[in-house]
């Protein structure tokens, strides 16, 4: 089999970090958003058009993660069985949390009265917060490496994957992304939710650009096997601590683009640093799980290939298209009307 990098095995491990990158950069505004509406929405008008910013999209974005997870079962099942396995407790609750999440934006409207809405408007912080932290945490162990055995199954249990440094990507991919919401809410919305997601959006750009920097330098000192090399965390320190000048000048639209390509810059990185791991054992680098030994056979990579060369500039066309018809600010006017 050829060990190079340009191969079948390769190509999809590039492309599953492609779905992830997706995920992370349209889903994290939808986790900020999230974790934001008890606290920039003070009256249930205002947290409804919070919700309403993210009301058309949020659930097209999900697709992003269900390809992901797909492609990392078809493509890398070896992968897939010891990550999701391994990870079998956090994972879980990060599906519940997104079930809550799906749920609250469906059945908060369903009852007019204020305990049934704050209910689940406490259902939708939740459902927003465990993502955002637990995504940041599971990445932090694939950086790190983790105590894979020689039959290729992790055998560190689940508090072994709390150690510092994963909580503290995990507390960094958290503040990341409630920046990056703020952020979208200073673009899609007006009046008093825009002013208060203006107020905060200062307050988080620091602490993202603080946390990212220690993220960042404590992921250049893993060592062999997990270190997060080139310059890509660099710039992803910079373009967070940019974003601090640009929400002081009202500049929001490039502040967004920012905190998105920060993400971009975040993600890439590891996947380049795990290459060609995609689970780095801790206990003798031969029991790594990599492209080569974790892969489906060739025929599978082949009709995996086609089928993504139809399919997904269809779906990227039809995203782009709905943000394209819903891209107009929302304040308390539109959402006051639409109840009427």
């Amino acid at each position: 089999m050829d060990q190079g990098i340009l191969n079948l095995e390769t190509l999809w491990f590039v492309l599953i970090a492609v779905l992830w990158i997706g995920f992370f950069f349209l889903e994290g505004f939808d986790f900020g958003v999230g974790i934001l509406l008890p606290f920039v929405g003070k009256t249930d008008e205002d947290r409804r058009v919070m919700i309403n910013t993210i009301g058309p999209t949020w659930d097209a974005n999900e697709v992003w993660l269900l390809t992901a997870g797909g492609a990392m079962f078809a493509a890398f099942p070896e992968w897939y069985a010891t990550m999701f396995s391994g990870f079998y407790l956090a994972l879980l609750l990060v599906l519940v949390g997104l079930i809550v999440r799906g749920v609250a934006f469906e059945y908060r409207s369903k009852n007019p009265t204020s305990a049934w809405r704050t209910m689940w408007d406490w259902a939708i912080f939740v459902g927003s917060f465990l993502p955002a932290l637990l995504f940041g945490v599971a990445f932090g162990n694939l950086v790190r490496g983790l105590q894979i055995d020689a039959a290729g199954e992790y055998i560190g249990g689940f508090w072994a994957l709390l150690n510092p440094y994963a909580l503290i990507m995990g507390l960094t991919s958290l503040v990341l992304f409630t920046l990056h919401g703020a952020l979208f809410l200073s673009l899609k919305s007006k009046g008093v939710v825009y002013d208060r997601a203006k107020d905060v959006a200062g307050p988080l750009s620091i602490a993202a650009t603080v946390m990212m920097l220690v993220a960042m330098v404590w992921s250049y000192l893993q060592g062999e096997g997990g270190a997060v090399p080139g310059m890509l965390p660099v710039l992803a320190i910079i373009l967070v601590g940019v974003v601090i000048w640009l929400v002081k000048t009202e500049s929001f639209g490039w502040a967004f683009a920012m905190t998105g390509v920060t993400i971009v810059a975040v993600v890439a990185a590891i996947f380049i640093g795990m290459y060609p791991n995609v689970m780095t054992s801790t206990i003798d680098p031969a029991y790594s799980l990599t492209v080569f030994n974790a892969s489906s056979s060739t025929l599978t990579l082949e009709i995996m290939t086609g089928v993504a060369l139809v399919f997904v500039p269809i779906v990227l066309g039809y995203q782009t298209w709905s943000y394209w018809v819903f891209r107009k600010r929302i304040g308390r006017e539109e959402v006051t009307n639409a109840a009427h």
